[in-house]
């Protein structure tokens, strides 16, 4: 089986190119500026590599492949319009860059070029294909709308959090596995363990994505540290500082998240490591890793057809942007 690192290139080859015709030239500009700035390619390079657990990797593997990452950077340019973000990958956002009203279109034709290249798949694989992708969408869309309930609720608990991150973060990464696994002619047993392989992988990238959002080095990491605390998100470090921390500090934490203090960074971090945040977060992705191999470890190939995927999984977990 090949290895990431030649999946991405082989990737790469097809992705590498312009994605739109010319005109309106400000609109396709923007889609395909957020395709230029990078990214790991993780979630094509998944659909690729399942599809070669069982067959060789064929055109439709790489148009579903095309679908999912144009898909991925629809929500990025949307997600950053909402947090406001200004950075993306070290460089200005869409909406910094060309606007907001463009940014939201470029987003909206991102995810509709994402289904041009679904159409172009053989029918046999057109219906689950699709079904998946459509069901996977509007899951993506609803976590979004419940991580930006939860920025006005106090209430949270770790399970609405996790079922929040499964939505939003985790079921496009499962979904990238068993996609390439239908492509590659898997049973429904191969699918549904990559499934939950590439589910509870999610979670365990988004306990690491709040992780260094907080505690990344900036230069290392593409993104403003501290986003999260600066648009009051509930992220598993600032739960698990809710559930741990002294009734002084939670009645900080709390203040904090309702003005605009310019050390909110700096306080809330502070609070945090008093808490012991960093550990625990180091621990809980471990937890959701463990899980993510077992399901890894019952997908029926032989174990040397799978250890590309494990690698990916460890090296995920050891990233630091």
């Amino acid at each position: 089986m090949k290895s990431f690192a030649q999946i991405s290139s082989l990737f790469e080859e097809k992705f590498n190119r312009n994605h739109f015709p010319a005109e309106p030239a400000k609109l396709y500009q923007a889609a395909q500026y957020v395709l230029g700035i990078g990214g790991k390619r993780v979630r094509p390079a998944c659909v690729l590599m399942t599809n070669e657990l069982f067959a060789e990797i064929n055109e439709d593997t790489f148009h579903v492949a095309m679908a999912v990452e144009l898909f991925h950077n629809f929500t990025l340019v949307h997600d950053d319009i909402m947090d406001k973000a200004p950075i993306r990958r070290g460089l200005p956002t869409v909406h910094e860059k060309f606007g907001e009203s463009t940014a939201i279109l470029a987003g909206d034709v991102l995810f509709a070029q994402a289904y041009d290249y679904l159409m172009r798949i053989k029918p046999v694989f057109l219906q689950p294909v699709l079904r998946i992708f459509t069901k996977t969408a509007k899951e993506v869309c609803e976590g979004q709308q419940l991580d930006m309930d939860f920025e006005q609720k106090s209430d949270i608990n770790m399970d609405e959090y996790v079922q929040m991150i499964t939505l939003k973060t985790s079921v496009l990464l499962a979904a990238s596995m068993q996609l390439g696994a239908i492509l590659g002619g898997a049973g429904a047993g191969n699918q549904d363990q990559l499934y939950e392989f590439g589910k509870y992988l999610g979670i365990a990238f988004q306990v690491q994505d709040d992780y260094l959002d907080t505690f990344g080095d900036p230069q290392k990491f593409g993104k403003q540290i501290g986003g999260d605390i600066l648009c009051n998100k509930k992220t598993f470090l600032w739960l698990y500082a809710m559930e741990v921390a002294s009734a002084g500090q939670k009645d900080q934490l709390l203040e904090l998240s309702k003005n605009d203090d310019p050390k909110k960074v700096e306080k809330v971090t502070a609070i945090y490591k008093m808490c012991e945040v960093d550990a625990w977060a180091t621990s809980l992705k471990k937890k959701y890793l463990e899980k993510a191999l077992f399901h890894l470890d019952e997908v029926a190939v032989q174990k040397v057809y799978k250890e590309e995927l494990n690698k990916i999984a460890l090296h995920l977990m050891q990233r630091e942007s």
